[in-house]
This record gives C-alpha cells, sequence and structure tokens, in this order.
C-alpha cells in the first residue's frame, strides 16, 4: 500500500473481510486470492495500521435480543455544534449509532434500540435535551448490510454471473 492507495490484494481483502470478518480467517482469504496467509495477515496488519481497517463489528439482530423496536432519528443540530452533540449522542442508553451529515438541515441521524415505546420517548427527551432539534422519526423494520463490491474489478467480481 502506497500513501493510502489500494492495490488490488488490498481491495480483495477488505471485499472478503466485509462478506464475513469473524468467520474469514487470513487462510481463508490466502486460499482465494492464491497467496500464503502470511502474505495475508502482513496485508491486514497494515491496513489495520493505517486506519483503513478500523474495527471488526458484530451485527446484532436487537429483535431477538430483546429490543424490537429499532429507530433512526433524524435531528438538526448548529454546525459549529453537530460533532460535539454527535459524541454526546452516543453516550445515551439505547443509541447504537450516530451518523453526521455535511450538508443541510436533516444533519444528524441517530440509530437507536428499545423495548418499548418508553425507551424511544427517554431518547428523544436526551436528545433534545442535548440540543439536538428531532425533525424526523422512522421505525426501522430490518437493516440489511452487505459488502462494497466497488473493491472488485466487474471481471474479479465472483458474483458478476449469478446476477
Amino acid at each position: 500500500m502506497k500513501d493510502g492507495e489500494l492495490d488490488s490484494v488490498d481491495r480483495h481483502i477488505l471485499y472478503y473481510l466485509q462478506q464475513d470478518a469473524r468467520g474469514t480467517s487470513s487462510s481463508d482469504i490466502a486460499e482465494k486470492l492464491d497467496l500464503s496467509a502470511s502474505t495475508v495477515r502482513t496485508r491486514l496488519n497494515k491496513l489495520e495500521e493505517s486506519g483503513i481497517v478500523r474495527g471488526y463489528h458484530i451485527d446484532i439482530d436487537y429483535d431477538l435480543a430483546g429490543y424490537p423496536l429499532y429507530t433512526k432519528i433524524v435531528c438538526t443540530a448548529r454546525v459549529p455544534e453537530r460533532d460535539e452533540l454527535g459524541r454526546k449522542a452516543r453516550e445515551i442508553r439505547g443509541v447504537t449509532a450516530v451518523r453526521e451529515i455535511m450538508t443541510g438541515e436533516r444533519n444528524v441521524y441517530v440509530n437507536a434500540i428499545g423495548r418499548d415505546h418508553d425507551d424511544l420517548d427517554r431518547i428523544n427527551r436526551e436528545l433534545d435535551e442535548l440540543g439536538l432539534e428531532i425533525i424526523d422519526e422512522q421505525l426501522i423494520r430490518d437493516e440489511h448490510v452487505c459488502p462494497y463490491r466497488g473493491f472488485l474489478d466487474p471481471e474479479e467480481d465472483p458474483e458478476a454471473d449469478e446476477q
């Protein structure tokens, strides 16, 4: 990796990790790329050290875990306060993610979970007390995350033939 530019091997490693980081070993990726496992581990270490790979996250079915209400709360924050309010919002019990949007009135998105409507009402009150103006709230039925296939060139995409 040179100056943050990813080569084909790095892009493939990222692609395969996105599919199932927990269940995919360096050896699994090495086999797919016809490389040694140590080469893949070295590359992965460099991707982690550079900050490109920031972590490995668990995918939780909140409904099965006892939190049947999953909501996206769309807020507005004054631009100079957006970063600080977003940081404080992450500390609220039940908040699972905060996205800061660069432009527009709807510039902070908060994902939250709850056991009941009282949980969601409490989260909304705490967001309001922080100074975030709630514009909209959307109850989410389910969320599906998929790997970014743009890491692969179209001729390298193993799933391209399936479409």
